[in-house]
């Protein structure tokens, strides 16, 4: 059997001499295991769709329970992000963010529009990178059924709220007052950090990181974004350890 479909490049593992495994997130079929026969070797026409972060039309031949990439035309490099290392690695965080997310044989468009959306950013590197990095990672976390409830405060129910600090547990926001109500494990906000947490998870998706911030609410909201991405899927990111390593 025979597909034609687009597909974003997640992962990619050397195999043999000559060829790989591919992670591909497509828009038809969710996330897919590919086999990439022959496409290291010189003058190969399907090496760069089999790129790490390429995204491309591909033709995926299945038989015995495997995928194998047949025909591939790249649609979108990202080329911007092997301009610089840092832009790479958090691109390559993007990435196993999206692999973790998303199940194998169940598509989900608006998961692919964001990664493309969000690497597409990246590799303008016009905006803040922190700040593609919190909306991306929020904004992932909803898509994935863990949006917070930023509206009021989750205990007295206030829409104005003093120093309010997230839930990264019950993914929920307190107040000043309210924050020993809990035994979770909380991040500081601010009321710009807030607002735009709220903007992130409400606001139409070609608007996404159409906002700005001052750093000391970017920085705030940064922090927050990445600890309830690893609260609630409850597991650490090699490529954000690296990201990190790199920043330092």
């Amino acid at each position: 059997m025979y597909i034609n479909t687009t597909g974003l490049v997640l992962r990619e593992t050397a195999y043999k001499d000559s060829s790989k495994i591919l992670t591909v997130l497509t828009s038809t079929d969710g996330k897919l295991t590919v086999s990439a026969r022959g496409v290291m070797r010189r003058g190969s026409k399907l090496a760069s769709a089999a790129q790490l972060l390429a995204y491309s039309d591909m033709t995926l031949y299945h038989s015995r329970d495997r995928w194998t990439l047949t025909e591939a035309q790249s649609i979108e490099m990202f080329s911007g992000l092997s301009q610089e290392l840092d832009l790479l690695a958090l691109g390559s965080y993007f990435a196993e963010l999206l692999e973790a997310v998303s199940d194998e044989d169940s598509p989900n468009p608006e998961v692919l529009a964001l990664g493309l959306n969000a690497l597409y950013m990246l590799s303008q590197n016009e905006k803040n990178h922190a700040l593609i990095k919190a909306a991306f990672e929020l904004r992932l976390m909803c898509l994935a059924g863990f949006e917070p409830i930023a509206s009021v405060c989750s205990v007295c129910g206030k829409e104005e709220i003093d120093a309010p600090c997230f839930d990264l547990k019950g993914g929920t926001i307190r107040c000043k007052t309210c924050r020993a109500d809990g035994s979770n494990e909380t991040a500081p906000l601010c009321p710009g950090a807030l607002d735009a947490l709220r903007y992130i998870t409400s606001c139409d998706g070609k608007r996404l990181f159409s906002f700005k911030l001052p750093e000391n609410a970017l920085d705030r909201l940064s922090r927050a974004s990445e600890a309830y991405v690893t609260a609630q899927l409850d597991r650490k990111f090699r490529t954000l350890d690296y990201y990190k390593s790199i920043k330092a």
